[in-house]
């Protein structure tokens, strides 16, 4: 007579142990607040190092995980780069136009306003003017393109078409070239928080804050915004 044996059961560690184990690289934790960590970290070493001079590894190391999560949540660098450009750079290009439209027909509002939003993003980002310098400005910087086909239209072009309206009704100096006149403020608030680090330094300069820049800025625009005497 055969005697059967029940079977042996899992025993509870085991089974524990299984139900708790997850797939190989997928990550543990919260994935929105490590994917927004890996962001954050792309878009400073882009700013610091060039978004050529920047690999994964480098971006992986800034935000203290490994490079396998990089590519679980962003696949490759093209990705990665086209998620910074859409959640990291274009809400605040977006942003810049809200004095520019909440300003109507009042030119020195539009100025004022435009002028203490770029410095307030600028000084509160300061990876912005950093990837604007050295992705945009300089030749074959990756980001050109995204200037002249998207940022283009939607700020810099809307801009000029209001300076020369405003040319147009007596409201600004005709001696002041339009689309110039967007180069010149632009330099004047994105350039000058991106080379904060070594004006400060060469002028000792830690007094200046954002609203003292504004005020230089401000200063600087009036007298080529008056129209001339007649």
């Amino acid at each position: 007579m055969t005697t059967h044996k029940p079977p042996r059961q899992a025993s509870s560690a085991g089974t524990s142990a299984r139900r708790g184990a997850r797939a190989p690289g997928r990550p543990s934790g919260e994935g929105g607040d490590i994917r927004d960590r890996l962001l954050d970290a792309a878009t400073r070493r882009f700013a610091a190092q060039g978004i050529g001079g920047t690999s994964l590894r480098d971006i992986a190391n800034e935000a203290g995980v490994t490079p396998a999560l990089v590519h679980y949540y962003f696949g490759g660098r093209d990705a990665l780069l086209a998620a910074v450009i859409e959640e990291r750079v274009m809400p605040l290009i977006q942003g810049l136009r809200a004095p520019v439209q909440q300003a109507g027909d009042n030119l020195r509002a539009l100025i004022d306003g435009f002028v203490r939003t770029v410095i307030a993003t600028a000084s509160a980002n300061p990876w912005l003017p950093q990837l604007w310098v050295r992705e945009v400005l300089h030749e074959g910087g990756a980001l050109r393109d995204l200037m002249l086909d998207r940022v283009g239209p939607l700020l810099p072009r809307m801009l000029a078409a209001r300076f020369a309206e405003a040319q147009r009704v007596g409201q600004l100096n005709p001696r002041v070239d339009a689309r110039l006149l967007v180069a010149s403020i632009m330099g004047q608030t994105m350039f000058l928080v991106a080379s904060a680090p070594v004006w400060r330094r060469l002028f000792d300069a830690d007094d200046i804050d954002t609203d003292a820049l504004v005020r230089h800025v401000l200063a600087l625009l009036e007298s080529g915004l008056e129209m001339p005497d007649a």
